[in-house]
């Protein structure tokens, strides 16, 4: 039953990534109409205009994950995710309101903020979800964007302009009301000294009487890691007062001090920026978005470039239910390892395909469908998994934050440049990138991707220490 009930709590929660994937590739669906004579708009957007559209989304999202990841810790996981998701509510009543082009590139910017969402509720589905099935919970807000994704492909291809916005504002409203039935995160609570609430927490996710064994076992673990961070960060600010400087309060030091003097966090933090920046750097976050314009160039009139899109969202959602499921069968290495050589092969051949065009037409979208699937089953998931385990709970929201915020940046850049440079050189060269990116990186997880399947945060700490950094701790 506790097992059910987490999974009820991340499908609360999850809904709202739903909505980011639902405005993520809403451009790709109005971007042509919004480009043409017989647009919505005012007047139609200029090629400028039309790159800031698909990117101006990146740019507000750099902006608030810094304010993201300190609000986690200052108000809470709900408070945060519940703010965050009623900025999508702002944007799709903006966008509902005026045909302005500037107002729907403020719109625009502006949901960017709310897709601080997926770090949000990634961190609160890693700290609700008990160890054996955590692998599996907190690939979901990937795999409901994914959903959210495919919603906006089909919704694009089948409503009319305005009835769209609204369907896609009632969802959003009904996002922010399902984060608001959940409770806090226990970790959260118990960090702040609220022992009470966090046991009825963690009984509530549990299913299970606050006095149970499984929830006292449970409380005492969260506790001694707590404990062990807060004895650290204590010992960090006694080595301030022996070189004779100021004594401050550990919960101001203590997350860049644990990263100066803690190699395995720096470790484990080099990894979470490399796996973020392969996953844009492989291709699949730009073809989502640019999927119908690209569908357009790559198979002209051959086939219906709506429902080339339509058919790649499905086939990212099946792949990303399946590759959830995976994580912790086979664990997130060896997915990782297959993702990126078997998408580097595919890359590969379609960029070679789009120059030859020795195959019939038909053959591209296929190509690119068996990308998407490669992708999403092992880079597509697995950066999240375990960037949401990795880290200590006292650093993970701050670390998380940098690394997010260092995937928006690639993904912006890549946004803004992607049509421009797709109009200038075709789309071959593109794909030839992001198999060079998918060949480079399956090396680097050969050698520094450790397994971390079912494992608490405790004993994961032990698989970025070296040898000499153990004998030491024990």
């Amino acid at each position: 039953m506790g097992v059910l009930f987490q999974i009820l709590a991340t499908v609360l929660l999850c809904f709202s990534c739903m909505n980011m994937g639902l405005i993520y590739t809403w451009p790709s669906s109005t971007i042509l109409l919004f480009k043409s004579e017989n647009t919505t708009l005012h007047r139609p957007m200029e090629g400028v205009e039309t790159a800031l559209f698909g990117s101006l989304p990146a740019i507000g999202s750099l902006i608030i994950h810094p304010v993201a990841g300190i609000a986690l810790d200052k108000f809470g996981r709900k408070r945060t995710a519940l703010l965050t998701s009623l900025v999508f509510v702002m944007s799709w009543s903006i966008i509902a309101v005026s045909n302005k082009v500037e107002a729907i590139l403020v719109a625009a910017f502006l949901s960017g903020f709310g897709y601080a969402i997926f770090m949000e509720v990634t961190i609160y589905i890693s700290e609700i979800a008990q160890d054996s099935i955590r692998g599996v919970l907190t690939s979901c807000p990937n795999q409901f964007s994914g959903f959210g994704i495919l919603i906006s492909y089909f919704l694009g291809g089948s409503l009319g302009y305005y009835a769209m916005v609204y369907t896609c504002l009632s969802l959003t409203v009904i996002g922010v009301l399902m984060i608001a039935v959940l409770k806090e995160s226990p970790i959260t609570l118990m960090g702040e000294g609220r022992d009470e609430e966090a046991a009825n927490s963690l009984a509530f996710y549990r299913s299970s009487n606050r006095t149970s064994k499984e929830i006292v076992t449970e409380l005492n673990n969260i506790r001694r890691t707590l404990k062990s961070n807060s004895e650290e960060a204590y010992s960090l600010t006694q080595v301030g007062v022996d070189e004779g400087g100021p004594e401050l309060e550990p919960s101001k030091i203590f997350c860049w001090q644990h990263f100066k003097t803690t190699p395995s966090t720096r470790r484990q933090f080099s990894l979470v920026m490399v796996l973020h920046t392969v996953f844009v750097c492989q291709g699949l976050p730009i073809v989502q978005v640019y999927a119908e314009p690209m569908f357009t160039e790559a198979v002209g009139d051959t086939l219906s470039p709506n429902l080339c899109s339509i058919i790649l969202g499905l086939v990212v959602l099946l792949a990303g239910m399946i590759s959830a499921y995976l994580t912790d069968v086979v664990g997130r290495r060896p997915l990782e390892l297959s993702s990126s050589i078997v998408t580097g092969i595919c890359c590969l051949v379609l960029g070679t395909q789009i120059v030859t065009e020795c195959l019939p037409k038909w053959t591209v979208p296929l190509l690119i469908y068996v990308f998407a699937t490669s992708h999403t089953l092992g880079t597509g998931t697995v950066p999240f998994v375990v960037s949401a385990e990795v880290f200590l709970p006292e650093v993970k929201s701050i670390l998380m934050m940098i690394a997010t915020e260092w995937s928006w940046i690639c993904n912006f850049c890549f946004l803004f440049l992607f049509d421009i440079l797709v109009q200038s050189a075709g789309l071959a060269p593109m794909f030839y990138f992001f198999s060079f990116v998918c060949f480079v990186s399956s090396v680097y997880f050969f050698y520094f991707l450790p397994e971390t399947k079912g494992l608490p945060v405790y004993a994961i700490q032990a698989l970025f220490m070296k040898e000499e950094e153990l004998k030491m701790k024990h």
